[in-house]
This record gives C-alpha cells, sequence and structure tokens, in this order.
C-alpha cells in the first residue's frame, strides 16, 4: 500500500528529475507546497529562438521505443521508432505526429480549442500554439499553472497561489490575449476580508476567507451551459463561480483530504475526486440568485488517491484513475453501478480525458492507454509510449482531416519531460493484444457504495447570507 505524504519536487542546475509533489514510486497524493508571494504579470511575446519543435517520424509504428541513452533526463528531446517485429497489417493506426519542446518548465496542464493549444507550466506562462506554431504568449508571476479551461474567447486558469485568472483574446488581433480579471475579484476581498465571519480553518493554525482558495488550485471544469465555473483544491473544497459577474456563489467542504479533481456532468451533477480515496456525487440546485450542492452519493471509498476524475461526453460513464494505476468507472444508466477496472498502468494515474468512445489514462509509468469504450465492456486499443516523464495532462480535439467513415481526434499530452506530444488516434484502431493492457474485468469490489440520504453539504458560506 502507498503511504500518503506528499514531497517536494527538486532540480539543480545541468539536470532535470521528473518529480512533482510526489516521488514516481508515491503518486498517493497530488500535495503539496508552499505558495509564492502574488506578483502578476502582463502579456509578453513568447516567440524565442530556444523553441525546437520536434519533427515526427516517418515509421509507421505506434510506439516509439527509444534506447536508455534517450530515456536519460540529461539527453536532448528527439523521438526515435524502432520497427515492430509484427506483422504490418496488425500496427495500430494510433501514431505519434511530433513533439514540441520547449525548455522551461514542466508541463502540468493543456487545454485545447480548435487549431489552438494552451499549455501551463511551472514556469508560470501560458504558452499558446497555433498549427503546432507558438503564437504569443501570456504569463502571471503568481504561482504554477495547474489548470486551464475555454470558454469561446475567454480562457481560465487556475495557479499554486489558490487564485484563477481570467484572459481574453482580442477582437482585433486573435495572437494577443490581456488579463482581465482575477478571482475572486479585488472588490470582493476588499468589501468581505473585515468580516470575521467569512473564515474558516483551511489547515491547522491557518484561515482563510470562505470565497478564496486557502491552498493551491488542482483543477477547472465549467458547467454543460458555461453558466457555472467550478473549482478544486488541495484546501479541501470545491468553489462555485457564476461567470457573468465573477462572483464566487459557493464553497463547499467536499472532502476530508485534497481535492484533486473536479468534473461537471449533465444535469446539474458535479463529480469530485480526493486524495482521501473517495469520489463523491453532488447535486446542484438553484436557489434564488446563487446555488447550493447537496451531498448525494460516495462511489468509491478506498486506500489509494484518487487522482483524476472524467465523464465521457453524454456523461453517461464516469471514470476515476487512481494512485494505484487503476481506472474504475461507473454507469449512469444502471443507477451509478460500478462498470470494472480497467488495468493497464504499472504506477500512478495521473490525469484523464474523453474523446467519443474513447478514453485516455496518462500515468507515472510515462505511458498513455487508449480505451474504446464498446457495449458495456472497454477494451485497450493502443499504448502510446514516448515521453521520457510522467504524464501530466491530456487534451483531445477532433481531427478535422478525418474521413467520413472514421473518426479520429488528435490527443496532446504534456509531461514532467518539459514535452508537449501529438498523438492521432483513431476509434476504429483494432484492439491491441498486449499482455500488460487487458481489457476491463469488474472485480469482487461492491457494485456501488449505498447511496446515502441526501443532505445539504458541509458549506463554509453562502453568497445570500452575506449580502448584508
Amino acid at each position: 500500500m502507498l503511504k500518503k505524504g506528499s514531497k517536494r519536487g527538486s532540480s539543480s542546475t545541468g539536470r532535470r528529475t521528473f518529480y512533482e509533489e510526489s516521488s514516481l514510486h508515491k503518486f498517493n497524493r497530488i500535495k503539496k507546497t508552499n505558495l509564492p508571494a502574488d506578483d502578476d504579470g502582463d502579456f509578453f511575446n513568447t516567440r524565442n529562438s530556444q523553441d525546437q519543435v520536434v519533427t515526427p517520424s516517418n515509421s509507421s509504428s505506434p510506439y516509439n521505443i527509444v534506447s536508455p541513452v534517450e530515456k536519460s533526463p540529461w539527453s536532448s528531446q528527439r523521438i526515435t521508432n524502432i520497427p515492430s517485429e509484427d506483422n504490418d497489417d496488425n500496427l495500430s493506426p494510433n501514431v505519434l505526429m511530433g513533439s514540441l519542446v520547449r525548455e522551461e518548465g514542466h508541463i502540468y496542464s493543456l487545454a485545447a480549442s480548435g487549431d489552438l493549444l494552451y499549455t501551463g507550466s511551472d514556469s508560470k506562462n501560458i504558452r499558446v500554439w497555433k498549427n503546432q506554431k507558438e503564437f504569443p504568449g501570456f504569463k502571471s508571476n503568481s504561482g504554477l499553472v495547474k489548470a486551464i479551461v475555454i470558454s469561446g474567447a475567454t480562457i481560465f486558469t487556475g495557479h499554486q497561489d489558490g487564485k484563477i485568472r481570467v484572459w481574453k483574446v482580442s477582437s482585433k488581433d486573435p495572437s494577443i490575449h490581456k488579463r482581465v480579471g482575477t478571482l475572486p475579484t479585488m472588490r470582493d476581498c476588499f468589501n468581505n476580508s473585515m468580516k470575521t465571519s467569512n473564515y474558516f480553518e483551511v489547515k491547522r493554525h491557518k484561515n482563510a476567507v470562505w470565497y478564496k482558495h486557502g491552498d493551491a488550485i488542482s483543477c477547472l471544469s465549467l458547467s454543460e451551459d458555461k453558466t457555472f465555473l467550478y473549482s478544486s483544491s488541495w484546501d479541501k473544497t470545491f468553489k462555485v463561480w457564476r461567470i457573468s459577474n465573477s462572483r464566487c456563489l459557493e464553497s463547499v467542504i467536499s472532502h476530508d483530504d485534497a481535492v484533486n479533481s473536479i468534473v461537471a456532468g449533465n444535469d446539474g451533477l458535479v463529480f469530485t475526486g480526493s486524495a482521501d480515496g473517495t469520489v463523491k456525487v453532488w447535486r446542484r440546485e438553484l436557489q434564488g440568485t446563487g446555488t447550493k450542492h447537496f451531498f448525494s452519493q460516495t462511489l468509491l471509498k478506498q486506500e489509494c488517491a484518487v487522482t483524476a476524475v472524467a465523464v465521457n461526453p453524454n456523461a453517461t460513464v464516469v471514470y476515476c484513475g487512481s494512485s494505484d494505476g487503476l481506472v474504475n468507472f461507473w454507469e449512469r444508466e444502471k443507477h451509478m453501478s460500478h462498470g470494472g477496472v480497467l488495468r493497464g498502468h504499472k504506477l500512478a494515474i495521473l490525469c484523464l480525458v474523453t474523446a467519443g468512445s474513447l478514453l485516455f489514462s496518462g500515468s507515472a509509468d510515462m505511458g498513455i492507454c487508449v480505451w474504446r469504450r464498446m457495449g458495456n465492456d472497454h477494451v485497450c486499443l493502443s499504448l502510446l509510449a514516448g515521453h521520457n516523464g510522467p504524464v501530466k495532462c491530456l487534451a483531445a480535439e477532433k481531427d478535422h482531416e478525418s474521413s467520413p467513415n472514421e473518426r479520429r481526434w488528435i490527443l496532446y499530452s504534456g509531461s514532467l519531460d518539459k514535452s508537449v506530444k501529438m498523438w492521432r488516434v483513431s476509434e476504429n484502431a483494432p484492439p491491441l493484444a498486449w499482455r500488460g493492457c487487458a481489457s476491463s474485468a469488474p472485480t469482487s469490489i461492491p457494485s456501488s457504495l449505498p447511496a446515502a440520504t441526501s443532505f445539504p453539504a458541509q458549506i463554509t458560506r453562502n453568497i445570500n447570507d452575506i449580502r448584508n
């Protein structure tokens, strides 16, 4: 059993290490580091002669098998494909297209929208790529970029310092992004900071106002209609923000440990995963001008930390990845019954993303498993190998060059090896007969934990309580 705890990654001149807040063998909990002082930055041009674009290999092999020398973190970034010994007819069409490398920091977050790709790292810069070429980017000097979500021309970034920053694409020049706000707003901080009733304890001997995260933001998610923004944090809470006026409507103490992931589904359901080993379901109800979230059900309770949560595009299947390398899933059509376990990784799951009928899982073992849902089961289509460090984040966009008879996706993967790789993945790829990546098989654990009677969640403060 993995021991819960945290360990800050380290680095020194002339070398790179692939640790985040835990070692490769102790990815049990994705926290915790000291928060840097606040010092916001402005728009800047990120074009630099040091940027590298590694061209894709011409090999047809779906794997990028590299030598021990190339696996070394001291090596330069290259892509080398070695032909498979298998028959060409059995090769998967899922291939590595290329790699974007910029030697400035570990990649912690990704977001894709059309032909634009946004990447966040511990360098505090948000890089923007268009058609694999770098656009002018933007930065904030107040904490590494832990999460990115996009809503039209608005980009939200979650940071290590517990703040959410809001950016807008210029209507005159789409290559320019300007910061237009910070959540919580300065006005809310000024108006409410003097009231002792607005404070709650985030950890021993430390209090914070209810509308501001007291620790690093771990994840961001938009509601289906993009009316609300959800943020989860290592302070054990998730918060609900109304996008139209940048107001924090609600703060919910949702878990006994860091909330590592949050995702909003359909019909007002919200799913959270935590370092306390649980996955919980919350139900949103509109009350007046605010919201109230009620605890509905616990889907999973285990010793290992839950590190990632995702739902499929139709919100009929919920997935969670854990520090033990397993992916559990539940089927909403069967009243959230446990559907099975996907076993494809040797180390902790660090990220999940869905696209069409596919599920992608990134791991500390440096690999990405491509799963396809077929009926009530899942099969593994590919094992994507090419990174030299843990795969920390994933994003997928539809491949518009695919034929009408084939559904293909462009998958972006960000790693602690400081690179972003691009993969072309087809839903029509044949299943992979790989000995370590079996299709899902329901285990002996209960189909689901008993659903709890709905009751109001523990809420630190609601906007309606402090209107006056």
